[in-house]
């Protein structure tokens, strides 16, 4: 059975960080492409950032140079490293694992940021 558990959203001020994890299991987490993806209210999921199984990242337009996506092979786990979060980062945030014809998501962990 495949989990993805994500952890470490809240409630953040303005300006402030966050670090996301995702905890996976059932799945040989080394060759899977994992991704960050968010929704806010009354918008489509859209994709944050990516890494795959090599290391390579990428990142939305929006988030470049603010976020960053790191992962743990011997942990099973990714990170999304937050910082300079503004109000329009608020939204839900998924975990993704992703292969040819095998997609994966988490629950999601809220995310506001409001003063």
């Amino acid at each position: 059975q495949v989990q993805l558990v994500e952890s470490g959203g809240g409630l953040v001020q303005p300006g402030g960080s966050l670090r996301l994890s995702c905890a996976a299991s059932g799945i040989t987490f080394s060759i899977y492409a994992m991704n960050w993806y968010r929704q806010a209210p009354g918008k489509q999921r859209e994709l944050v950032a990516g890494i795959t199984s090599g290391g390579s990242t990428n990142y939305a337009v929006a988030v470049k140079g603010r976020f960053t996506i790191s992962r743990d092979n011997a942990k099973n786990t990714v990170y999304l490293q937050m910082n300079s979060l503004k109000p329009e980062d608020t939204a839900v945030y998924y975990c993704n694992a992703n292969r040819p014809a095998l997609h994966y998501w988490g629950q999601g962990t809220q995310v506001t940021v409001s003063s």
